[in-house]
């Protein structure tokens, strides 16, 4: 009695007694409903007060209303695991596709469909937006107008040029006559030389373009367009074409880009605008300086009498000859004494020949007024000239790649992937899926309808009577 009253083993749920068949019973082949009459009779003698909380009949109640309750407390969180499951594997389906049955309208979509999404990752209207790195148009505008921008800021217009340089450039430039003014020639190769640095940087940017919409191929084979996965030779079929008219516009960019420096190399515009301007302001600064040392010089210096009217007139015609003229006795009083030919013998010996190219000439020395004025004329000049070039090739370059690569891909994108692949020849071969897509898709079709049943078990539930 105790032992059925859980008092000597207390347990949480009770303990409920039955009298089981035994082997004699079994070999008499005594019905189950006989069983449950003796196993009443039994309880309500020996245990009557207990009789109602024991025997089968009472665990058989309690056993079902234990489940009933276990099953009540988990059905929302198996409806909600089952439906989590039925949509992942119905997504994956998807992902797989339906079996072809129409190949032709079928490669023409999915070509259709990556040109689209080509187009839009350009134009930033993709339905799948990269968050983690620039991608297709946005990281071409940020080559254009910070790697490009910043490159061709950082070029300094006189890199490479040196005062010795300069110099050497107007010599050469006068011949055997000593000139009285900045030859004109001197300017325009050295320009011409500075703005030829430009080329590089340009080039470079068509490079970028080019690696950028190469990276545009693969971000809509993995996000954009998954049908593509189930084809992979169709899939390689595209990445060729579109890789080969990548190619194939690079060349023509490239010669493009090579032509704007080229056409600012073939005529130095001395009469643009800001150059004229620049010119003109360069002009001002230097007649007064002139004048401030005239203005200078005690009264016992006899003064040039013809250079103040000179410097007026060249410097009112906005032209940069007029910057250069220097006076005649400054550069004789220079002349005297920058002589660096200090090495030839004082007197030569008897039956002895100089020869004038032994002579070293110094590496460097100190310049006369005039020359360092003319290199500086002709470094501000450079420097004016540089600024205009560099700005309209910055300007000049992003609208060609647009041009000539980016827009000339997007317009003829769609119609050389059809040309290309869109042929009856083609069908069965690019259309081919792999040889585990059919069995994946199987299982997965199987695994959904296994969850969607499952589901509808789960619906039919309604609320029984728990005893």
């Amino acid at each position: 009695m105790d032992v059925l009253m859980g008092r000597v083993i207390p347990v949480k749920l009770g303990i409920i007694g039955v009298v089981n068949r035994s082997q004699l019973d079994i070999n008499n082949k005594k019905i189950v409903a006989e069983a449950i009459r003796d196993e009443y009779a039994f309880l309500q003698k020996k245990y009557p007060s207990l009789a109602n909380r024991n025997g089968t009949k009472y665990l058989a109640r309690t056993l079902n209303r234990l489940l009933m309750h276990h099953i009540r407390d988990c059905l929302p969180e198996l409806k909600t695991r089952i439906n989590v499951l039925a949509a992942q594997y119905q997504s994956l389906l998807n992902s797989y596709g339906e079996p072809v049955e129409d190949k032709s309208a079928t490669l023409l979509q999915l070509i259709t469909k990556f040109a689209s999404e080509y187009c839009n990752t350009i134009e930033g209207t993709a339905k799948y937006i990269e968050t983690s790195e620039l991608c297709g148009g946005a990281r071409i505008c940020y080559i254009f107008h910070e790697t490009f921008g910043r490159t061709l800021e950082s070029v300094d217009p006189l890199g490479g040029l040196t005062t010795i340089d300069v110099l050497t450039a107007i010599r050469n430039a006068t011949g055997p006559r000593p000139a009285l003014f900045v030859p004109e020639i001197s300017f325009e190769l050295l320009v011409k030389r500075q703005v030829k640095r430009l080329e590089e940087p340009s080039l470079r940017c068509v490079e970028l373009v080019h690696e950028e919409m190469q990276r545009i191929i693969q971000h809509c084979s993995n996000y954009s367009t998954q049908e593509l996965l189930r084809f992979p030779k169709l899939h390689d079929a595209i990445v060729e074409v579109v890789t080969s008219l990548l190619r194939k516009r690079l060349p023509v960019t490239n010669e493009m880009v090579h032509n704007l420096v080229a056409i600012e190399l073939a005529y130095i515009n001395t009469k643009h605008p800001d150059f004229a301007d620049a010119c003109g302001l360069m002009n001002s600064n230097i007649e007064e300086q002139r004048r401030n040392r005239m203005r200078e010089l005690p009264p016992s210096v006899p003064r040039d009498k013809g250079a103040p009217g000179d410097g007026t007139q060249d410097a009112g015609t906005g032209g940069w000859r007029g910057m250069v003229k220097a006076s005649k006795s400054e550069d004789g009083a220079y002349e005297e004494k920058t002589k660096y030919m200090t090495s030839l013998p004082a007197s030569p010996q008897k039956g002895h020949a100089i020869n004038l190219l032994d002579v070293p000439v110094p590496v460097s020395r100190k310049l006369s007024a005039r020359e360092q004025r003319d290199c500086e004329v002709i470094e501000r000049l450079i420097k004016s000239y540089f600024l205009i070039v560099r700005k309209n090739i910055q300007d000049s370059v992003p609208k060609a790649v647009m041009h000539f690569l980016v827009n000339n891909v997007k317009d003829n994108l769609q119609s050389e992937l059809v040309g290309q692949l869109y042929k009856t020849l083609l069908l069965e071969d690019l259309l081919t899926e792999s040889e585990d897509m059919a069995q994946r898709r199987n299982e997965a079709a199987d695994m959904l309808k296994a969850l969607q049943r499952a589901s509808q078990v789960i619906a039919e539930i309604r609320e029984t009577h728990l005893w």
